[in-house]
């Protein structure tokens, strides 16, 4: 609380013992005196899917979290599961513990829905798409747009390929990973209109990367030359497959350039660090609304390693291969240019158009 004290001196007049005038002296206010009293810090857990340590989808909402610890007014928890038998618990128990911001990560969307229905006074975030009809006022959900991004990782690919045959591993055959692999299938045919593209769907185990070792050395012993993953912790595994048999791979969700230098020649990178620290932002700020929100490259939530800097397969991959980059990249920039334009359109699988047709 702020005090402030004044001194006031008078002049006594000693004309007939009367009190004539008081004349007040200079003020001088004490040191303010900072509250003591700590402001309230806002709590938040995020439920994982499964454990973090992915170098993918699950460490990049790690890293929204961190972020939002070290430079908000917050308290955030990161709570782990083992996989979808223990998503509604871990729910529960955050509800329980009473956080101020409860988020799940890819966890079903009825579980969600329904949670949020359930507490109405508690507020529920997803940093990655719910796909439900309608949301209810307590729960936000992020839609990150991918195809755009994908596309652009199919025209490097069109462009890299020796053998007119690659591949993609995706974890399920579901609209939001079809959105990587339509949109990375028109990017390769868009450049090399006699490329055969392979794709795997491994039944949404994103787990398992012994699966997606053998699931993309398939494809390679297919002739694919290079396999887009996108197949969170499974993914880990395609990526060592490349390297064995000495072919290429892009990565997915967090920069993946580094996890076998030289055979990933570039990441797509979906920002769930950027959606999962919006969603505690805007409780702190008082702005929370629930609902469907979507971002998307032109927001900075989707792009490309290179875009962040990365120069390991330039500077790790094989010459014939590096030597092709400058040419690449100038595609690359010009596509981007035209469709963040609107002078091009990508498929996206999460609405039919035409152009997701022809590719199907």
């Amino acid at each position: 609380m702020k005090r402030s004290l004044s001194l006031v001196t008078g002049a006594l007049v000693a004309a007939s013992l009367v009190l004539s005038a008081c004349a007040p002296a200079a003020s001088t206010a004490a040191p303010e005196v900072e509250p003591t009293a700590e402001t309230p810090k806002t709590t938040c857990a995020l439920i994982t899917p499964n454990p973090r340590g992915d170098r993918s989808f699950i460490d990049s909402a790690v890293r929204g979290i961190e972020r939002a610890n070290a430079e908000l007014p917050v308290d955030c928890d990161i709570i782990e599961t083992n996989g979808v038998a223990e998503h509604e618990s871990a729910m529960r128990g955050a509800i329980q513990k009473g956080y101020d911001l409860i988020m799940g990560l890819a966890l079903d969307a009825k579980l969600m829905t329904d949670l949020a229905a359930e507490f109405p006074d508690q507020k529920f975030g997803s940093p990655s798409e719910v796909f439900a009809e309608t949301l209810p006022a307590n729960l936000v959900s992020y839609q990150i747009d991918v195809h755009q991004s994908s596309f652009l990782v199919g025209l490097i690919v069109g462009k890299l390929t020796t053998t007119k045959t690659v591949g993609a591993v995706v974890g399920g055959d579901a609209p939001s990973l079809n959105q990587f692999y339509y949109g990375y299938k028109q990017g390769v045919l868009e450049v090399c209109p006699d490329c055969t593209v392979l794709v795997s769907y491994l039944g949404f185990d994103f787990s398992n990367p012994t699966l997606g070792l053998e699931t993309a050395k398939g494809l390679y012993d297919k002739g694919a030359d290079i396999v887009y993953q996108v197949a969170g912790r499974s993914g880990e595994g395609v990526l060592e497959a490349a390297a064995q048999a000495d072919k290429f791979a892009i990565g997915v969700d967090s920069n993946q350039d580094f996890i076998q230098p030289g055979h990933v020649i570039t990441s797509m990178i979906k920002r769930v660090d950027m959606t999962t620290y919006l969603t505690i932002q805007s409780v702190v700020e008082g702005k929370f609304e629930g609902g469907f929100k979507r971002l998307g490259m032109a927001d900075g939530a989707a792009g490309l390693s290179w875009d962040e800097g990365s120069t390991t397969f330039a500077d790790e991959g094989p010459d014939a291969m590096t030597a092709m980059l400058p040419e690449v990249q100038t595609l690359v920039e010009d596509y981007r240019t035209k469709i963040l334009a609107g002078e091009f359109e990508v498929c996206d699988a999460l609405s039919e158009t035409d152009v997701c047709a022809a590719l199907k």
